[in-house]
């Protein structure tokens, strides 16, 4: 972690930020004058990325895994120590699989879970009360899997389902305090989550993905959701052709499912 250098400029921090959607969030806000918190696994990759951004005084790296409390504890610490504040969380790491359910190994499913969920809830916490401070901002990149089944992806439906209603109801809390909550519902983006989805076996899957609507770049995801930050909106959804999947999936679920199975027979077949 670097050197500590105080700071009043505002502050957000980005997980997943070395690749993907994750990137483009960190060039558009570095780009508009914030300081950045860059979090990844990817200690190498990381490093890379920093000698990227054209001011090094507004860059803070933290290499390691959400998942580990100790980890968790470590890098709010070098937050406070660095910029002694936190204007915006972005809880953007995130991990799929592509394996049906009846020959996935459990560890698999514990995985996705503690990626997806258990983390961002965990890191959100420890960073409420610098953010109640700054009455700053929560954006959380879900997925349109969690509003509707998506074969071969029960647990990360199942993940970002729980963090989809878990950020709703912390809207609602935080409202009064002064702290807003974004959700964005991607539909299908070409980044890293899905190029490195893992398999029934935990290793990467080896099978092309299935998929619904327009296949979209982390950069056209990345536009909309710094339009909707500064248009003080709620929540961002996916293209149309999704959205009207998971309205589908709630008026005409018959005629959801019969979508479905023949969108995704391969991964219901597997």
């Amino acid at each position: 972690m670097s050197s500590p250098n105080k700071s009043g400029t505002t502050v957000t921090l980005i997980t997943g930020a070395a690749s993907g959607l994750g990137w483009e969030l960190t060039l558009a806000f570095h780009e508009r004058g914030d300081a950045v918190v860059l979090v990844d696994m990817n200690a190498e990759l990381l490093t890379r990325r920093e000698r990227e951004l054209s001011d090094p005084e507004r860059v803070l790296c933290c290499a390691g895994d959400l998942t580990q409390a100790e980890f968790l504890t470590e890098l709010v610490a070098a937050v406070e120590q660095r910029f002694a504040r936190l204007d915006c969380l972005v809880n953007n790491a995130g991990i799929t699989h592509r394996s049906p359910v009846r020959s996935t190994q459990l560890t698999v499913f514990t995985r996705v879970m503690a990626v997806d969920w258990q983390a961002p809830v965990a890191l959100t916490q420890q960073c409420l009360p610098m953010l109640e401070r700054s009455r700053g901002l929560i954006v959380n990149i879900g997925s349109m899997a969690s509003w509707m089944p998506v074969p071969g992806r029960a647990a990360y439906c199942a993940a970002k389902a729980a963090m989809a209603q878990f950020f709703e109801v912390l809207r609602l809390e935080m409202e009064p305090l002064g702290v807003r909550v974004l959700n964005i519902y991607p539909s299908f983006l070409d980044t890293p989550i899905e190029t490195s989805a893992l398999g029934a076996d935990g290793k990467p899957a080896q099978h092309r993905r299935s998929m619904v609507g327009k296949m979209r770049g982390a950069d056209w995801m990345a536009s909309r959701v710094m339009k909707a930050i500064d248009k003080g909106q709620p929540w961002v959804f996916g293209d149309q052709i999704s959205w009207f999947g998971s309205v589908l999936w709630r008026i005409w679920p018959q005629q959801y499912l019969r979508s479905v199975r023949k969108r995704f027979a391969g991964e219901i077949a597997r």
